[in-house]
């Protein structure tokens, strides 16, 4: 068994997203401690000066706490500056009218949630419905064999192949086990003149639309590793 082990993201990276796809059980850390270095909160978008972050605040308070029982900070206004920063770095990209009344709206439904987690498990399902991918990733704090340290976790599972989330070192518990999910990131048209790599999916939607399917294969194909979406844990 091929295992992902990821924190929650709603719109996650291709690195990322390789490593879900290549992966026959996709585990989101959600009983780990909460870390501003993460990704559960943000997501990098293409900016017209290479990568730009988009955030959610988080309750203070929250910040010592599992990410499942982190809170979103309401009292401050992140709607308005996160959406705005989408508008105006994506309002030429080639599916930019296509998904923008449906992600105004995702976003705004998404913003009534209290906790995090609510948010990113929202999203993500909305934004693996745009990109026609199918799976069904388990929280940790529903499997009773999780473990959090990861060869432990690999061993109670049975798996023989480790993915961590991308470039995670400073918060997530990384283990020598582990294998690169994505080595060479696949190129695609961007609304700016060249490529950055490591943009989040919303990029990629933005920007291929319906085509994105083509960059998901290339993804997938990379290493000859296969795609078993298949989960079976719990």
């Amino acid at each position: 068994m091929h295992l992902a082990l990821l924190q929650p993201q709603f719109a996650p990276n291709l690195y990322d997203l390789a490593a879900m796809l290549k992966a026959d059980a996709i585990i989101w850390e959600d009983v780990e401690k909460w870390s501003r270095k993460g990704r559960t909160h943000r997501a990098q978008i293409r900016g017209h000066n290479g990568l730009q972050w988009i955030n959610l605040p988080i309750v203070t308070e929250d910040k010592d706490k599992a990410i499942k029982d982190v809170r979103i900070d309401h009292s401050r206004d992140w709607l308005e500056p996160l959406w705005n920063a989408i508008y105006h770095n994506y309002r030429t990209s080639t599916y930019f009218d296509l998904y923008i009344d449906e992600l105004r709206n995702d976003f705004e439904t998404a913003a009534q949630f209290e906790k995090l987690l609510d948010f990113d498990m929202y999203f993500f399902e909305r934004m693996m419905i745009y990109l026609e991918i199918d799976h069904q990733p388990k929280l940790s704090s529903t499997i009773p064999e999780y473990d959090t340290f990861p060869d432990q976790f690999m061993e109670n599972v049975g798996a023989e192949r480790l993915y961590l989330e991308h470039e995670s070192k400073n918060y997530q518990r990384q283990t020598e086990s582990a294998v690169t999910a994505l080595k060479q990131h696949p190129v695609y048209p961007q609304a700016v003149d060249g490529f950055v790599a490591g943009c989040s999916s919303l990029d990629l939607l933005l920007n291929c639309g319906k085509e994105s399917f083509k960059v998901l294969e290339a993804l997938v194909l990379e290493n000859n590793i296969r795609n078993d979406l298949t989960n079976p844990i719990g």
